[in-house]
């Protein structure tokens, strides 16, 4: 029943049912009646969604009242559970839940909350014409009883807040779910309980957040719980882990939670139970089997991180649409970058390979689980001519911050058959060493000396954690500067010189990102000159550090180049700097520059001090960067030169992959061969010299090369052909021992063909007929090249029947670890009798695609298939 108080505000409570959100909407209508309509609307909506919150989390009798005075409106929302404080929540556009708050920040002219006589009360005003008042903010709560200090140590913010938007969403659906301990196996009291502590956690932890500075990808928390909440806590874990099950059996609308969301919640609630029993903290960066640990990127996804980044990078959203693409892919694949934003993600991916990633995107969807994620897989994309372009796809998890969950792939260019061969842009370095720079603690006791090292350590270490957080180095760099600017400097700058002495300017960062918006360049500098006398150009010749606390204007600079620098320095009001030259094995490798303005205090020689040690990691990071890149170019290079051209022959088809392994530097010792001989056969071989390395890679060539020579000049059967290589090999390779199979194809153009071959230590041929029955070639097996020349070796003879696929392979594509090789044979057969009948590139793709994803060792593998004129025989199902 209505109610009015005697300043003429009414008031009604309303039931802790979900009713009273629509009765309150008609009872706030009906009180304003004279008020402008979209007023009303306004704070109809405000005060459902205030409501609602207090029915959901409050569950108490909802008090509403409402008043109004020349239409300026005043609503209160008052409930009887002050302990169940407000969380307000970040603008997250594609978040479930969590929004109410948001909405009425956002539309409300004046809002706050407070607590009294025991109730909480939430209000909000409209005035739609009059200036508002001050806004009070959302009155935050004290933890009520005892309490105990949980450390949460290294927690990735951007993960924290998507197994926050998750759990929150998971638990409003089971809450409107009839029959939920039919559908998901939890009872409505232990639904209550999850609720209330899962809104206990998040006041909690969103309070300590208030109190932290989170500028990195990984924040350590000191936070306040409640003592006797550890068997609440529990509750919450069941009730979690339920809910997601009936996700995964699509029992509930929400989709179940990706892995590492589901572990990050594991984990929080691991660390209430074991803190509050008295346990020590683990840090979330330390804990062992984090699933899908590989595949997260910790920091919130950017779109301005693709498009920024060399390497060939796309990023999908959930429903498989292409939200960002970087200039590299586009090269790569043939596309203009603004071309491919909302195409699906199935235009960059071969026909053949569409239904199995509609598949596994679909299953990870709605499972949460993936084959592929966090892992370097090697399989052709799709230039938009149509040509395959081989790479390794390797494909990551990251939270935006926005709400939403991206899939950011990353298309590594890999040594292909020449005639496969298209030029590609070069990639950027590949991984560095991540260190864990430990969890944030107080500066220790003893004085400003102390808290000075203190500070310098903690810089230094989040230097070290920017560089080795990200593959890309310009970004890693770019990254540097944010730390650096949020610690000692109002700006910062990072010019780097390539091999040619040219300078050029990759990133500037500015505390205040609104300070760039005039614009500065970015690209080539003017060129360094030796005798230039310019701050800038002497640092980019060794000079420095240099701390400048009088900034010269640009009319006293003495090259173009310092002039170009002493622009911005007027540009962006700098009053201090320090430059300081990126210097690593006595080579110049470019410059950093950190830069202070009148707001602040001018940087002092121990800033210098600092600079310079800052430095000497900065530098050695982009030293490797470039040690890495120019090996891995090379690495390819050789691999180019070292892959031979397949010769066409009449009525025969030959396919051949290699994929390098996805942990080395792309070079090793397997190969693969295939000519024609002077009589017309065919000479199939496949080998592996022992070792990884360029070593390997020589001599694998030295071996190959003189295979062909023998076998063209003796023209022997196969067996005396890798007799006189086993000897020759002795002779001039001592210390070399390789494995190698030689086979040779013998028949008319329209069959019947004969295979003979020789194995030396090899793994044996697969012969798989288009019925699909598999058997191996066994019978003509012997010791490997570089043992012992003198023992015999023999020579098998096998038919071969039309479209049947002979297979040479090396052991990367079946040996996993803890395996035995009989198991992995077997598992070759199964999956060449499946494709029996697919196209050659298909049958060669699937098998890269199926058994070499995640595969630490090389791939080669060979493929021929007699195919004479005629209709395919009709495909019999094998024993």
């Amino acid at each position: 029943m209505d109610s009015s108080s005697p300043s003429g505000v009414l008031i009604r409570r309303f039931p802790p049912e979900t009713r009273s959100a629509p009765l309150a909407r008609r009872f706030v209508r009906s009180a304003l009646q004279g008020v402008a309509p979209e007023v009303v609307d306004t704070a109809e909506l405000l005060t459902s969604e205030l409501v609602t919150n207090a029915v959901l989390h409050a569950r108490t009798e909802v008090e509403v009242r409402v008043g109004s005075h020349e239409g300026q409106v005043r609503v209160r929302v008052g409930d009887d559970r002050p302990d169940r404080p407000l969380v307000p929540r970040d603008p997250r556009p594609y978040a479930g839940v969590g929004r109410g708050l948001a909405v009425v920040e956002e539309l409300a002219s004046s809002h706050g909350a407070h607590i009294w006589e025991g109730r909480k009360t939430v209000w909000f005003e409209l005035w739609p014409k009059a200036p508002a008042p001050p806004t009070s903010g959302w009155e935050s709560v004290p933890t009520r009883g005892r309490t105990a200090v949980v450390t949460l140590v290294d927690m990735p913010y951007i993960v924290f807040r998507a197994a926050q938007q998750h759990g929150d969403e998971l638990l409003r659906e089971l809450m409107l779910t009839t029959r939920v301990e039919e559908r998901a196996g939890v009872s409505v009291p232990e639904l209550l309980v999850a609720g209330d502590v899962a809104n206990v956690i998040n006041a909690c932890v969103s309070s300590a957040l208030e109190e932290t500075v989170t500028g990195g990808a990984t924040v350590t928390l000191d936070v306040a719980f409640p003592l006797d909440a550890a068997p609440a806590v529990d509750t919450l874990r069941h009730v979690l882990e339920q809910g997601d099950a009936a996700a995964q059996l699509g029992s509930l609308l929400i989709l179940p939670a990706a892995p590492h969301v589901r572990s990050h919640y594991q984990w929080v609630l691991d660390q209430l139970v074991t803190q509050l029993s008295g346990g020590p903290p683990t840090a979330w960066t330390l804990l062992p089997g984090v699933s899908d640990a590989a595949s997260v990127e910790l920091a919130p996804w950017d779109a301005g991180d693709v498009e920024d980044s060399s390497v060939p990078t796309v990023a999908a959203d959930d429903d498989g649409r292409i939200i960002a693409a970087n200039a590299a892919l586009a090269d790569l694949l043939g596309w203009q970058t603004d071309e491919l934003i909302g195409r699906p993600l199935t235009v960059l991916i071969p026909e053949h390979l569409r239904e199995r990633h509609r598949a596994g995107f679909t299953t990870l969807r709605l499972t949460g689980r993936s084959r592929i994620m966090g892992r370097s897989i090697p399989l052709p994309a799709l230039h938009r001519d149509g040509s395959l372009v081989h790479v390794r796809l390797h494909v990551q998890s990251q939270e935006a911050v926005d709400g939403r969950t991206v899939r950011v792939g990353q298309f590594m260019p890999r040594a292909t058959a020449p005639g496969e061969d298209r030029p590609v842009p070069r990639p950027d370095p590949g991984p560095s060493v991540r260190l864990h720079t430990g969890a944030a603690a107080a500066p220790p006791a003893g004085g400003d000396e102390a808290t000075r090292s203190w500070e310098r350590l903690s810089l230094l270490a989040d230097t070290i954690s920017a560089l080795s957080s990200t593959l890309d180095l310009r970004e890693g760099l770019r990254r540097v500067c944010h730390v650096l600017t949020r610690q000692m400097a109002t700006w910062c700058v990072v010019d780097l010189l390539d091999e040619h002495g040219d300078a050029e300017r990759v990133c500037v960062v500015h505390r205040d990102p609104r300070a760039l918006n005039a614009g500065v360049d970015l690209g080539r500098l003017p060129p360094v000159s030796e005798n230039a006398r310019g701050p800038l150009a002497r640092v980019l010749n060794g000079a420095g550090p240099l701390l400048i606390t009088d900034i010269p204007s640009p009319d006293q600079a003495e090259s173009a180049l310092d002039a170009r620098q002493l622009r911005l320095f007027e540009q962006l009001g700098a009053s201090s700097t320090i430059m300081a030259p990126l210097r690593a094995r006595r080579e110049v490798l470019g410059a950093l520059i950190v830069v202070r303005t009148g707001h602040g205090d001018p940087f002092t020689e121990q800033d210098a001090l600092l600079v310079a040690d800052l430095v000497k990691g900065i530098s050695l990071s982009v030293d490797n960067a470039r040690l890495h890149q120019h090996t891995r170019t090379a690495a390819e290079r050789l691999q180019r030169s070292l892959l031979p051209r397949l010769p066409h022959i009449p009525s025969m088809e030959i396919t051949a992959r290699y994929a390098p392994s996805s942990t080395t530097a792309q070079v090793g010792g397997d190969w693969f061969d295939a000519f024609t001989l002077p009589d017309g056969d065919t000479a199939l071989v496949i080998g592996d010299v022992a070792g990884h390395d360029l070593n390997a890679a020589v001599t694998m060539s030295q071996l190959r090369n003189m295979l062909r020579g023998i076998a063209v000049d003796c023209q022997e059967w196969p067996s005396e052909v890798l007799r006189r290589l086993d000897l020759a090999t002795l002779t001039l390779y001592p210390h070399s021992t390789a494995t190698c199979a030689y086979a040779v194809v013998k028949g008319p153009h329209n069959g019947p063909w004969e295979v003979r071959h020789s194995s030396a230590g090899h793994l044996p041929l697969l012969l798989t007929c288009p019925n699909g029955d598999t058997h191996y070639l066994e019978s003509a097996s012997g010791l490997l090249i570089g043992v012992d020349s003198t023992l015999p070796r023999t020579t098998a003879r096998d038919p071969l029947p039309a479209h049947s696929t002979l297979l040479m392979f090396t052991d990367g594509l079946i040996e996993r670890p803890g395996e035995s090789l009989s198991d992995a044979l077997s598992r070759l057969r199964r999956h060449t009798a499946d494709l029996a009948q697919a196209p050659l590139d298909i049958f060669c793709d699937e098998l890269i695609l199926s058994l070499g994803a995640g595969s630490t060792d090389d791939i080669a593998l060979l493929a021929l298939r007699p195919t004479p004129p005629g209709p395919w025989p009709t495909a019999v199902p094998g024993g």
